[in-house]
């Protein structure tokens, strides 16, 4: 019995709220998923979370790796392995193949080499080799029992030239089909009997008609969604917006929209959920916070549209900053996450900050995704025209 379904429940413009069913609970749209790469995401753990997160982002390469599939296994999957019983999402590890691919190892020789069938590759941690074809990304993920996963694709530089990236887009399509075929072999059910859902990645760089023939190839599959997925997106908001308007025809409704990558700054997120896009996530927020930027900024709608407004530079307040020593306000006084509620200052966070304290890593953490939870949050309310609170 099939066990994920996305129903659109409101539109507004190109603005979309919904709402999908998994194994582990339902997740509404639009949805920033915070990033756990290990199983974890650092500095917090699940009490921290758990309140106002729906869903997490893993990533199967890494967890391959360590703490490896074995240990996953005996536990009866990455849920039970860390004691969070709500949905995940997995990344099948091809934007870190292709992460490795400018790396050399200690050899001088490559740590990546990407064939039709397939990508040999050796671990970051220890120099080992590995080989992942379409079939053993997905089996990893099966394995580690995601409620989400992502076929294994081939990921190319925006720099890269034309041809490269029609290759990377053929051999994606390739790859997208064995992983279609696997997926329906193993009755589309993870290594403990409960369904995941698969979603297929568009690539194409910034060229729109490899993009366009890349999304009508995953529609084709009839995946349970559809991914964005490159450079491109998230890391060049103009061309994120742009393919998601240029490519809306083709969408069904009843499909997620997933921006890859997407969601270092508050204002990345208004824009994408304007565009049209369902789901983010970016290790940016946590990343920003252990490094002493903290959202501040206040979500206003002015015309019928959403805009994100601060007094602060891409909405960071820099916490490492001497003005901050004796400032004993909250991060953000209109926020409601535990760190700015329970009235931890500035000036204490500021202390902690240059003290190196780890205490501020939790902190910090803890506040910036919240601030772009509660963000989602607000921008689904308005999307279906209900009463907006802080």
């Amino acid at each position: 019995m099939k066990q994920f379904r996305f129903v659109l429940e409101g539109t507004k413009g190109r603005m979309r709220a919904g709402r999908f069913v998994t194994p582990h609970g339902e997740v509404k749209t639009p949805i920033f998923m915070p990033v756990g790469t290990l199983g974890t995401v650092k500095s917090l753990d699940w009490q921290d979370l758990d309140p106002w997160t729906e869903i997490i982002l893993s990533n199967a390469y890494h967890l391959y790796l360590r703490p490896g599939l074995k240990v996953l296994k005996s536990a009866g999957g990455l849920h039970n392995f860390i004691n969070w019983h709500k949905p995940i999402l997995t990344d099948s590890g091809g934007f870190q193949v292709f992460s490795l691919a400018s790396l050399t190892g200690k050899s001088q020789q490559p740590l990546v080499k990407i064939t039709d069938d397939g990508v040999e590759f050796r671990s970051h941690l220890d120099g080992s080799k590995h080989f992942f074809t379409p079939e053993v990304a997905l089996e990893n993920q099966r394995v580690i029992g995601a409620d989400i996963a992502m076929i294994f694709d081939q990921c190319a530089s925006d720099q890269a030239g034309r041809v490269e990236i029609e290759t990377a887009v053929k051999r994606t399509h390739a790859w997208a089909k064995r992983a279609k075929t696997y997926w329906e072999e193993q009755g589309r059910l993870n290594i403990y009997g409960r369904y995941q859902a698969l979603f297929g990645i568009v690539q194409g760089g910034k060229h729109l008609d490899l993009r366009r023939q890349a999304l009508k190839q995953m529609l084709e599959l009839e995946f349970d969604g559809v991914a964005f997925g490159g450079e491109t997106v998230g890391y060049d908001m103009k061309w994120s917006t742009k393919l998601i308007k240029e490519l809306d025809d083709l969408i069904p409704e009843y499909l997620p929209r997933y921006a890859m990558g997407l969601g270092r700054d508050p204002a990345n997120i208004v824009e994408a959920v304007k565009a049209g896009y369902d789901m983010f996530d970016c290790v940016g927020p946590t990343r920003l916070a252990r490094n002493g930027s903290l959202f501040v900024g206040e979500l206003v709608f002015e015309n019928n549209q959403p805009k994100f407004i601060s007094e602060f530079a891409k909405g960071r307040l820099n916490i490492g900053n001497k003005r901050y020593e004796k400032d004993h306000r909250p991060i953000d006084p209109n926020c409601q996450c535990q760190t700015c509620r329970l009235g931890y200052t500035r000036s204490y966070l500021h202390h902690l900050y240059k003290a190196n304290e780890l205490t501020f890593y939790r902190l910090a953490s803890v506040h910036n995704l919240y601030f772009m939870l509660n963000l989602v949050k607000k921008l689904r309310k308005f999307i279906l025209n209900e009463k907006n609170q802080a």
